[in-house]
């Protein structure tokens, strides 16, 4: 009687093994390629496994294919214009799938990613650059909207002061008479220009 297959899988075992490997590279152990990396005079090596660094990048996996022969226990690489701290990141992200970089710094890693063929690491720069892109877009339109409505909000009362003054207005030329009328017949005889000044009567002589 046949049984059925059942699927073992474990779900920390490519994380431990990851981890295992950045613990082996850290302390030296079991590295067979060295990395010597220049950049401006600026020079520095790395060692590391040739089966992570072709697994995850195919620059490498072209490399480590092609050569003829082992110069030595370990393979030399020399990697120019490349900075020491973007190869020194590059490898910590290779080993553990994760590095902490400055922002400034995630265009440079995605060069080198791209330098590289590193398509995890350029995935995830992008995807980085891309969530950085539409924070800022977020916070100018958060700062545009802020500022529409503190305008709008200036503007409202200015009106409402503009139309309660014609409403004064008009309240005051219907209570008040109107103005006398400008020729002397209309006039009153009894009234008195205020342009001209009262003149006393002539004495009696």
């Amino acid at each position: 009687m046949e049984s059925n297959a059942v699927l073992l899988e474990s779900k920390s075992s490519p994380i431990n093994l990851l981890n295992e490997m950045h613990q082996l590279r850290l302390l030296g152990h079991l590295c067979d390629v060295t990395v010597s990396v220049e950049y401006q005079g600026v020079r520095a090596e790395f060692v590391a496994h040739k089966a992570v660094l072709a697994a995850t990048s195919k620059f490498f996996k072209e490399v480590f294919l092609n050569e003829k022969g082992m110069d030595g226990p370990r393979t030399n690489v020399f990697l120019n214009e490349v900075q020491v701290a973007d190869f020194a990141s590059f490898l910590e992200f290779v080993y553990t799938a994760k590095v902490e970089v400055e922002e400034d710094r995630v265009q440079r890693m995605l060069e080198i990613a791209e330098k590289l063929k590193c398509l995890d690491l350029s995935e995830t720069c992008f995807q980085l650059k891309k969530q950085m892109l539409e924070s800022v877009l977020l916070e100018l339109q958060n700062f545009s909207e802020s500022q529409n409505s503190e305008e709008e909000s200036s503007t409202q009362p200015s009106i409402l002061l503009e139309s309660n003054a014609a409403a004064v207005a008009e309240a005051d030329q219907a209570d008040c008479p109107l103005d006398p009328p400008d020729s002397p017949a209309d006039r009153p005889s009894n009234r008195v220009s205020p342009e001209m000044p009262a003149t006393k009567p002539k004495e009696k002589m």
